[in-house]
């Protein structure tokens, strides 16, 4: 890694395209804070927060936080532990903040990126490090997570990495893997699911050390604010109504499909912990056999997707998981492309992933009908292709799923 740095260095152009766009999220913050724009809604949440417990005042008691700005009165809804880490957002103004984590999130996307590339089963010669870098970096601003997670000033980039780190990365080096995964759990549970995957593929310490981590950063939470951390594991992580309704087009979990298509039916979210633990077997399989084929960037993502499914919420932006897997896609196209029906074949599963990603199918979805009245619930009366485009992101890895297990069972037999 440190020798990639040093060569992308030595290309004054590849370093100023990598640092660029980073360069003008800081830059937009600041001009943002200068003329009061509203920029970062979440990033907003998590600042206020981190100054929430530097004062004293309540997490989880009221529907928002008093230091909030007038346009993102939210309720803080990550753990305890969160504000911990979101202290350094509190040193400066909330637009600011919202620049220096947009910028840091780029640069965690690029890191992403290399570590993808570095893991290819098979890497083409073409996909030289260095530039595909900057280029799937640059493209993937065009993709819907992606710019999302960036306007609102969402973590998602921030967790990607450092889960990544730790599982493609970490796993080299003793003693010390593990926790950036517990770290990432402390700012959001939904990296937990990664806690398993240590085990399955033979880094039990790692695990160990994971859930130790977490606990850890628990444990401190509580010494320092305990009627918020009491609140949190007793009250709010059992309502995930408070991150918004569950039903929206923007969740893309099974527990979100299910409500839309059974008109919130209170066995909904039971019904998607039976459907997630049917799916477990095959997740579970798939993560096995990659990862004694060697091929630790797939396992990973059947991992991260499967979580994306089991959340009860997974909001759109939370598919950022979407760019490794383009980069593995991408370097297995057989170049130069084939003519005619081949290269339609060829490009078939690139061309999927990015129109559904892409094209902003959700939001067109939620807002289908401009003369649909305020407060109405578009969703619950889909039809079924529209059903079909408005779980456009859920469908994605299952179909995925389905194809590479129709695959593996023929290469078996």
């Amino acid at each position: 890694m440190g020798q990639s740095i040093r060569r992308l260095f030595a290309r004054p152009r590849l370093a100023v395209a990598l640092f660029a766009v980073p360069a003008v999220l800081l830059a937009a913050g600041v001009v943002s804070w200068l003329i009061d724009w509203r920029l970062g809604v979440d990033s907003a949440v998590y600042r206020s927060g981190a100054i929430a417990l530097l004062t004293g005042e309540p997490l989880y008691d009221n529907d928002f936080l008093s230091s909030e700005p007038a346009w993102a009165k939210l309720p803080f809804t990550y753990p305890p532990t969160g504000a911990l880490l979101f202290v350094p957002l509190a040193l400066f103004p909330t637009q600011v903040s919202w620049g220096i984590l947009a910028a840091g999130s780029v640069l965690a996307l690029a890191l992403v990126v290399r570590i993808a590339v570095r893991n290819l089963p098979n890497r083409p010669v073409w996909m030289t490090p260095a530039t595909t870098t900057i280029v799937v970096t640059v493209l993937a601003l065009a993709v819907e997570p992606v710019w999302r997670t960036l306007f609102l000033g969402q973590i998602n980039l921030v967790l990607m990495a450092l889960v990544v780190v730790d599982v493609l990365v970490l796993g080299r080096v003793r003693h010390v893997g593990g926790v950036l995964v517990g770290v990432a759990a402390a700012v959001k549970l939904t990296p937990l699911i990664f806690v398993p995957h240590l085990w399955l593929t033979g880094r039990r310490a790692d695990a160990v050390r994971a859930l130790v981590t977490f606990a850890v950063l628990q444990a401190v939470i509580f010494l320092i604010i305990p009627h918020d951390f009491t609140r949190f594991w007793t009250v709010a992580v059992t309502d995930p109504e408070r991150t918004g309704p569950t039903f929206w087009a923007g969740n893309q979990s099974l527990h979100a499909l299910i409500l839309r298509l059974s008109d919130l039916a209170p066995w909904s979210l039971g019904a998607a912990i039976g459907v997630g633990a049917l799916l477990a077997v095959p997740a579970v399989w798939l993560v096995l056999r990659f990862h004694r084929q060697g091929r630790p960037l797939e396992a990973l993502l059947v991992t991260a997707f499967f979580g994306l499914l089991l959340s009860p919420v997974s909001w759109s932006h939370h598919y950022v998981w979407v760019i490794p897997l383009l980069v593995l896609l991408v370097s297995r196209l057989p170049v130069p492309l084939p003519r005619g029906a081949a290269r339609a074949r060829a490009l078939a599963g690139v061309g999927a992933v990015v129109a559904v990603y892409a094209s902003g199918v959700l939001l067109i979805m939620r807002s289908s009908d401009p003369n649909r009245p305020a407060g109405e619930r578009p969703e619950l009366e889909w039809t079924p292709p529209e059903v079909v485009l408005g779980s456009a992101y859920l469908l994605v890895p299952l179909v995925a799923g389905v194809v590479v297990l129709a695959r593996s069972r023929r290469a078996s037999g």
